[in-house]
């Protein structure tokens, strides 16, 4: 946008031109009147400075009374001065009022009524004027863009050809413009920014809102949807590959031959069993998924739980060589909880710490009361292993379906690549989290908080 500029060219008669003249933007008119030198303007000076001129006149005689100065100069310096007087009075008359036509009456920086319009917005709202500066922005906007200030250029703390394009575009248009951008620092964040001119009559004009809407949680969502159809995909591409390949060899070459057929046929049905394991998965998280806004209101028993649990494992641990020990609360915990779904939970812990970490030998399980977030009690269940730990960079992510540290020996015990991901929103229904703490070589630890139910008491451990 180009604004309006004052030329005096030859340093005489000033003229303004206006360059390509748009809503909200000022254009100047230059009037001058030819006919300031006559006679009578003259006059008029001499009247309104006639004290001045009878001042100086007093001042020159007083100075050839005193002898300070002769009759001659003193003349000369009075002409002089009257003259210059006469002169500036007539020019001053005369010079070229700069009218102002069309000039809106800009927002003013700090304008009460705008900073409490845009502080009672939900959204981050940024309030600019017709030249681009910065009018007032709200605290979330200021939180998106620390380097927006009050009476500022927008372009000086909004750095995006985008956004920027779309305030031209609304100021010249007059109509709302919509565009997107991309922010990495601190973090990954989508935005979506809608420029729109306000000409209503309770506000001044040239007066453009700005207003975030961060797309960042669809954004993400759509990721996951596209990442997650891709994995499942993937997932299941695999056995039913095998599955296919197995058969097309048992039709062939090993149609004769009974040990390779009982070979092909033991891993097809592991082939097949992992297919069910991940399709039991997918059905449990969409069941999951489903009633994540419905809170569980039955209290059950942790302990109870985890006995049950580990009861059933006792065979894969002997299997393995690992020893199952369970120490902690005596007291019941007892948790507002779905059962089938917190039994899930702590198989997929303990089963993990079996089936990953066997090398360690010993898995303990510790239940205990303890303090959460707001001063509200929790129950706490802490599964150990000694096994060779999880490397830092992979910790943020073990939650994600169908993340695995090591691939290759995942599918090797079963794994789906689901266990976590269902932990996680189990929790997420009954209002509680998953902690994990790994030290390489050193094993990990995955800590179930859940709430206490109302009336429990919290007992030492």
């Amino acid at each position: 946008m180009r604004h309006g500029r004052l030329l005096r060219p030859g340093g005489t008669r000033p003229s303004i031109v206006a360059a390509e003249a748009k809503p909200y933007e000022s254009s100047v008119t230059a009037t001058h009147d030819s006919g300031s030198l006559r006679p009578e303007r003259w006059f008029a000076g001499f009247r309104r400075t006639r004290l001045v001129l009878a001042v100086t006149a007093v001042a020159f005689a007083v100075l050839w009374a005193l002898g300070a100065i002769a009759a001659g100069p003193a003349l000369a310096g009075f002409a002089l001065v009257a003259a210059a007087v006469l002169i500036a009075t007539a020019k001053s008359e005369s010079s070229p009022a700069l009218l102002a036509r069309d000039e809106p009456s800009a927002p003013r920086t700090g304008d009460p009524l705008i900073e409490a319009v845009l502080a009672a917005l939900p959204d981050p709202v940024v309030a600019l004027d017709h030249r681009g500066d910065v009018v007032a922005l709200n605290a979330r906007a200021a939180s998106i863009a620390p380097a927006l200030r009050p009476g500022e250029s927008v372009s000086l703390g909004l750095r995006v050809p985008e956004v920027l394009e779309a305030i031209r575009q609304a100021r010249a248009s007059g109509t709302s413009q919509r565009a997107e951008f991309f922010q990495r620092v601190p973090l990954d964040r989508w935005y979506e920014v809608i420029a729109t001119p306000i000409s209503e009559a309770g506000f001044k004009p040239g007066l453009v809102l700005l207003a975030f809407h961060d797309l960042t949680p669809l954004r993400r969502v759509e990721e996951m949807r596209a990442d997650f159809v891709a994995n499942a995909s993937h997932e299941l591409r695999t056995p039913l590959a095998a599955l296919s390949g197995f058969i097309d060899t048992l039709r062939g070459s090993a149609r004769e031959d009974p040990a390779a057929r009982e070979r092909f046929l033991a891993i097809m049905q592991a082939q097949a069993d992992r297919m069910a394991r991940l399709i039991d998965d997918l059905l449990s998280l969409s069941r999951i998924e489903l009633n994540a806004h419905v809170r569980p209101d039955k209290a059950v028993d942790l302990g109870a739980i985890v006995r049950q649990v580990t009861d059933g494992l006792q065979t894969l641990a002997r299997d393995r060589g690992v020893e199952i020990k369970t120490i902690g609360a005596s007291d019941p915990l007892l948790v507002p909880g779905d059962r089938d779904e917190l039994i899930r939970v702590f198989e997929n812990l303990v089963e993990n710490a079996l089936k990953y970490a066997a090398s360690g030998k010993r898995v303990e399980i510790a239940l205990s009361f303890g303090g959460g977030a707001e001063g509200i009690s929790e129950a706490r269940v802490a599964v150990r292993d000694h096994g060779p730990g999880i490397a830092p960079e992979h910790l943020p992510r073990l939650t994600e379906r169908f993340y695995r540290v090591d691939v290759s020996e995942s599918r090797a015990q079963g794994g789906t690549g689901l266990g976590l991901a269902l932990v996680k929103h189990i929790l997420n229904r009954h209002a509680g989290r998953l902690t994990i703490e790994s030290v390489p070589g050193q094993g990990a630890t995955f800590t179930v908080h859940l709430p206490l139910a109302v009336g429990a008491a919290g007992g030492g451990s």
